[in-house]
């Protein structure tokens, strides 16, 4: 199955172990084989930054240029989508020092616009701690699949963070009618962007929930999935309760709370607080109790159904960066993933230090060797 939109060239300068490189890509799945630190998942990360945000690393930008590089890095790509060929440039080497510059077609652009051409989304060996890992790991991976149907949450949940800050310098001032003002402000602002977060993340859990129960089959090798966003306000938030309602309740609770987070030092009360559960359906377990393969088959059947909703709402079938996903998958289950990838309908970028893992795709990906940094086509 030809994928409806694909990276058809990217061209790369002083990104990380790539002084240059420019390279051809047809319209398949791509397929990058060679040995641990030869440069594939650097060439993953780099298709990544096509997209909003940090990357799949959420690398700092002086770390991302080549060792000795002064010039900073550029990435340039061409899409293919709709029959159009699109432009997109994204770097520090054109840009202010420690600053990322998006082009798109020659034009400046925000990086917000990059969601306009194509929806990226990622599984790497780094996810395989996030049932068990920290809070702030799943919240962070809620948002990215918010952000693929929901373009604007990006925004807003910066925007959030940006008017916590603020409201927490303002609890360092010493007590007073002044203060108090500035605090009732804040908090206002705070209150109106954390119950939209709180309602963008509401809908994607059951958006998501809807289409994996939609597509559930007994014998999918890939778990399924049962979600929920936990927290008092996003209880009463799933149990109905309006955006505005919440966010009055939101106000309440931070101005009350003002004495006990000025004690903490931090707000303690809001969507930076929620909790992304998931558990195992099949099992009616907690996901974190789950055995390393277990855990590892439910992330790649929720990354999946993901991409299947991100098709769904946006009209767009993602491109999938899929690092290392093929080690510890048994033949059944490679063979499984690879058709579940085709019927999303979008390109997937593949890693694995040997090919033979991939023999079940067939001529339906382009193979690639990646060695110190070069690239060398192979034989389907």
């Amino acid at each position: 199955m030809t994928p409806e939109s694909h990276l058809s060239q990217l061209k790369l300068t002083a990104f990380r172990n790539y002084a240059h490189l420019s390279v051809a890509f047809e319209p398949k799945h791509v397929v990058l084989s060679g040995p641990n630190g030869a440069g594939k998942t650097n060439l993953m990360e780099a298709v990544s930054f096509l997209s909003p945000g940090r990357g799949l690393r959420r690398a700092q930008l002086a770390d991302v240029a080549q060792e000795g590089s002064t010039g900073g890095f550029a990435i340039h790509a061409t899409l293919e989508r709709d029959r159009d060929s699109f432009a997109i440039g994204t770097g520090t080497a054109f840009g202010e020092a420690g600053q990322r510059r998006v082009r798109i077609n020659g034009t400046n652009s925000n990086g917000d616009e990059l969601l306009d051409l194509c929806r990226i989304s990622w599984l790497t060996p780094a996810m395989d701690g996030l049932f068990t890992g920290p809070a702030s790991d799943r919240r962070r991976f809620l948002d990215r699949m918010v952000l693929a149907i929901d373009p604007a949450h990006g925004r807003r949940a910066a925007d959030y963070e940006k008017a916590m800050r603020q409201r927490n310098r303002l609890l360092e001032e010493p007590a007073g009618s002044q203060t108090d003002a500035w605090l009732t402000a804040a908090e206002t602002q705070l209150a109106a962007l954390g119950s939209a977060v709180i309602a963008a993340r509401q809908e994607l859990a059951g958006l998501l929930a809807a289409i994996i129960a939609e597509r559930h089959d007994p014998s999918d090798p890939f778990p399924s999935a049962l979600l929920a966003v936990e927290g008092e306000l996003e209880e009463a938030a799933r149990g109905g309760e309006a955006a505005g309602a919440i966010e009055e309740r939101l106000i309440a609770e931070l101005r009350d709370g003002r004495y006990r987070d000025r004690a903490a030092g931090r707000t303690l009360i809001g969507p930076h607080r929620a909790e992304f559960a998931i558990r195992h359906e099949q099992k009616d377990m907690d996901a974190a109790r789950c055995s390393t393969g277990e855990q590892k088959a439910l992330l790649v059947g929720l990354v999946l159904a993901h991409a299947a909703l991100t098709r769904t709402v946006s009209g767009m079938a993602p491109i999938m960066l899929l690092d290392e996903i093929a080690a510890h998958l048994d033949p059944a289950r490679r063979a499984a993933l690879f058709d579940r990838i085709d019927t999303v309908g979008g390109q997937a970028f593949m890693t694995g230090t040997d090919r033979s893992l991939f023999e079940a795709l067939g001529n339906r990906a382009q193979y690639v060797r990646v060695e110190n940094g070069a690239l060398t086509p192979e034989r389907d």
